[in-house]
């Protein structure tokens, strides 16, 4: 991955490494595991040596960004990782939700896929899920760019009172300000949001 992504005068953005590691680790296991012990692995590759519970999940996680086959961008508060956007390309995140409706109404795949984005409890209502994505998008720039796709939340007037635990990819509304072009539902409460990313000049 590129440099160290400034972000705005408070936070920045690196990129998950084994540099980085203790920090996400320390994130995730402050938050119990995120997602009931996920580790942030269910968009991962199923691995057959994966140990039982969080900590299986966690050696999965760490011997993917070991590998250089895990991505995300980790918004930063001094060395103190709160928040995250996981990214890699659909090799590296092929279990999206809905991938058979997903796999029959796609036309190609995308370069990149964004697909779970997570903020701190302590710093949530501060527009670090946007901030996160930013720096995805921005690292995707600096490996060379290309065609990312993210499957957000399309809130209905019924949905929009879901909790924010359940978003773990932002909303439709977000994406559309950051650029993204709807493409077409996904589920019953998502849809396929497309951006093409020029490389970083």
């Amino acid at each position: 991955m590129g440099t160290d992504t400034a972000v705005d005068a408070t936070f920045e953005v690196r990129p998950l490494t084994t540099e980085t590691w203790p920090a996400f680790d320390a994130m995730v296991v402050r938050h119990n595991g995120i997602f009931g012990g996920c580790w942030c692995t269910w968009f991962h590759p199923e691995d057959p040596e994966r140990g039982p519970g969080a900590e299986g999940s966690r050696e999965v996680k760490r011997r993917c960004v070991e590998g250089g086959i895990a991505h995300a961008a980790l918004v930063m508060d001094g060395e103190e990782a709160i928040a995250w956007a996981e990214y890699g390309t659909p090799a590296e995140l092929p279990n999206i939700h809905h991938r058979k409706q997903y796999d029959a109404e796609k036309e190609g795949d995308p370069d990149y896929r964004i697909t779970c984005v997570f903020v701190d409890k302590r710093y949530r209502r501060k527009g670090l899920t946007e901030t996160a994505i930013r720096g995805a998008l921005e690292l995707i720039a600096k490996d060379g760019g290309g065609v990312v796709e993210a499957y957000p939340h399309d809130l209905t007037e019924q949905t929009k009172m879901m909790s924010s635990s359940f978003l773990y990819n932002g909303t439709r509304r977000l994406y559309e300000r950051l650029g993204f072009t709807y493409v077409r539902p996904k589920g019953l409460n998502n849809c396929v949001m497309s951006l093409e990313v020029p490389p970083a000049s």
